[in-house]
């Protein structure tokens, strides 16, 4: 029942941002579908709540390389390539900005994630040309099924299945598969699949002889104490 009626609100979504497909697929003619899907993801990205969910979507189903049925996109969040794709039960959060993406089943992508069209969307070599005027390349950057983003990481490379990016990462390499990445630039820390080695803290607590308990004066002396005590005041 539960499927029937997200299948129903789907539909009905879908035909409510028909005016808005048409108007993006003629503004795609004169300035390109890559500038003209950016200014229609800035209006539907304001729609708040779960019809803002639904309704972007439906758009993005039907501007994007591809979208699925299941995957959510959180408020705020901006598209500036046709070319993006988005699977199955993919989870995009709020205030991400998304280039030529291709987000892999069952990701996640929290807060104010940035991936760009690759490392390299602005030519920097001739310094007799203003940079926004010299030639761009723009590549798709994958992120596996199964990984989870930090918020606020800005991903320029590939990052492997079921990885995680630390919050605020920067990836300018990629990431293999089943590993976590942190720092900028990031570098892999470790693999999930490998136990955790604890801290050198830990460590060397652990090696420390038990704490010694502070001595009472009011105590009674010990044995060894009362015969010295007994020895000095002859």
């Amino acid at each position: 029942m539960r499927e029937a009626v997200k299948a129903v609100v789907h539909g009905v979504a879908w035909i409510a941002v028909t005016p808005s497909v048409i108007s993006w697929q003629l503004r795609a003619r004169l300035m390109g579908p890559d500038r003209a899907l950016e200014g229609s993801t800035q209006a539907w990205a304001l729609v708040p709540g779960l019809i803002g969910q639904y309704l972007r979507r439906a758009f993005l189903s039907r501007t994007l390389q591809a979208c699925a049925r299941t995957a959510t996109i959180e408020f705020g969040t901006i598209f500036s390539s046709a070319s993006a794709s988005i699977g199955d039960r993919a989870y995009v959060g709020p205030r991400c900005h998304l280039g030529w993406a291709v987000i892999g089943d069952n990701a996640l992508l929290a807060a104010g994630v940035h991936v760009p069209s690759g490392s390299k969307t602005h030519g920097i070599e001739d310094l007799t040309i203003a940079i926004r005027d010299q030639p761009t390349t723009k590549t798709p950057v994958r992120i596996g099924s199964g990984s989870w983003i930090g918020s606020a990481a800005i991903v320029m490379a590939d990052v492997g299945r079921d990885t995680v990016i630390a919050a605020g990462a920067v990836v300018t390499r990629p990431i293999p598969d089943l590993s976590i990445a942190a720092g900028v630039p990031a570098r892999v820390v470790r693999r999930r699949d490998e136990r955790p080695h604890p801290s050198p803290s830990l460590r060397t607590e652990s090696r420390r002889s038990p704490a010694r308990v502070p001595h009472d004066p009011r105590a009674a002396p010990a044995r060894g104490d009362r015969a010295r005590l007994a020895r000095s005041r002859r």
